[in-house]
């Protein structure tokens, strides 16, 4: 399953012909799977059933998001985005977080500045099935809770996608910001359904591994 954003940006690059198709990034085939001793540390923050089911049991299993970032990495799940989380790691994916405490954001951006590269998975409007009911707190959020980082990094984010009052360069219709923080990287991304795949071979994930794979050698 692909996110609709991508297939809205899809679209419109096809339409829009050569001027627009330069702008995308996603032509190029996603990274290898690496040995076991050469996965690097990946920590994970999400508010997503990727690395347990909605039933936070053991026996539930990991998603197909996860086992194909377990190709590459050796991930190690976060609770909070604070400068105790993140101390030695260098590479941050926050798919579709919960909103992060005040203190817990300045960290954040401190490990950046310092030289962390962080992929952010920010949905504005998310589809994700749930069988939660509406108002449980293990349910993802229905949004994006931008509590004031996007906003301190000079993006908006709406239903139309990313917009940058700063020096982050947006690519494919609003979908994708790239910004160079400090001595660091963040990638935001309008989406995160596209990660909703049932296979690890899904070419949503194929974005991800990408994209992940392009904040490693920047």
């Amino acid at each position: 399953m692909i996110g609709r954003r991508w297939l809205a940006a899809a679209a419109a690059i096809i339409l829009g012909g050569a001027g627009v198709l330069a702008l995308s990034n996603r032509s190029h085939e996603a990274p290898a799977e690496r040995a076991p001793e050469d996965r690097p540390a990946l920590a994970l923050l999400t508010s997503l059933p990727l690395v347990f089911g909605e039933s936070l049991s053991l026996d539930s299993g990991g998603s197909a998001a996860l086992s194909r970032l377990e190709q590459r990495y050796t991930v190690q799940p976060i609770g909070v985005a604070n400068a105790a989380s993140l101390k030695g790691q260098a590479l941050l994916l926050m798919a579709h977080p919960r909103a992060q405490p005040a203190e817990a954001l300045v960290e954040l951006d401190q490990w950046v500045r310092r030289g962390g590269h962080v992929l952010l998975l920010a949905d504005p409007r998310l589809d994700w099935p749930s069988d939660r009911p509406l108002g449980d707190l293990l349910r993802p959020p229905p949004m994006f809770a931008d509590t004031g980082l996007l906003n301190h990094w000079g993006l908006t984010l709406s239903e139309a996608g990313l917009a940058s009052s700063g020096s982050c360069a947006i690519a494919d219709q609003g979908l994708i910001a790239r910004c160079l923080i400090g001595k660091g990287m963040a990638t935001v991304i309008a989406d995160a359904d596209f990660i909703n795949a049932e296979e690890p071979g899904a070419a949503g994930l194929d974005e991800l591994m990408s994209e992940l794979g392009r904040l490693e050698t920047r």
